[in-house]
């Protein structure tokens, strides 16, 4: 990590919301008085397509204004992609990749040609559905991300995520407690 700065980058897909998962990051680090920058990178396509997203999360001003190509941590929210981007280039072995999916750690290093750093699972399916009773992965990738990171301190993280929803979803009370119970269920069942 470059000084006190901590480099994300998300890799998903048009539609599975890494875009806002890394947005909400830059906005409960800002909250938490951190400097922050959050921005996508993806092309014309639509839905389904290839995207990239990215966060720096810093105690001092970021002056840097580019993509990252060596982050500290990097979040893979569909698995498919592991076949078709080379999700660990740059990454620092010292940092961790987390991956959206069923499988154990151990069987997905196996699949990241030679990454020697730490790797990390969410089953977001198998959360999203438990607590929100759809797919959405970015919640549990959110949640995971914290977790693994720990760029945001996680009680100070709940608590503003739960004044964001209360603030959207004011007259949803059930999509508020169900993404906060998709928040803390995510982040008991991070493994690696």
């Amino acid at each position: 990590m470059k000084g006190n700065m901590t480099e994300i980058r998300w890799h998903g897909r048009g539609g599975q919301g890494a875009k806002t998962a890394s947005q909400l990051l830059a906005d409960a680090a800002f909250m938490a008085g951190r400097y922050v920058q959050s921005f996508p990178e993806y092309g014309p396509e639509r839905s389904g397509a290839p995207i990239t997203a990215y966060n720096r999360i810093s105690d001092v001003r970021c002056s840097v204004h580019s993509n990252i190509y060596e982050p500290d941590y990097v979040a893979v929210v569909d698995e498919t992609l592991l076949k078709s981007v080379d999700v660990t280039s740059g990454l620092k072995e010292d940092g961790a990749v987390i991956i959206n999916s069923e499988k154990s750690p151990e069987e997905l290093k196996e699949m990241l040609g030679g990454y020697r750093g730490r790797v990390c699972t969410i089953d977001a399916r198998a959360v999203s559905m438990e607590c929100l009773g759809a797919y959405f992965p970015n919640t549990p990738m959110l949640a995971a991300v914290v977790m693994v990171s720990g760029c945001v301190d996680k009680e100070r993280f709940l608590q503003d995520m739960e004044e964001s929803y209360r603030h959207k979803f004011a007259r949803k009370p059930q999509v508020i407690e169900g993404n906060l119970k998709c928040l803390r269920l995510s982040m008991d069942r991070v493994r690696g």
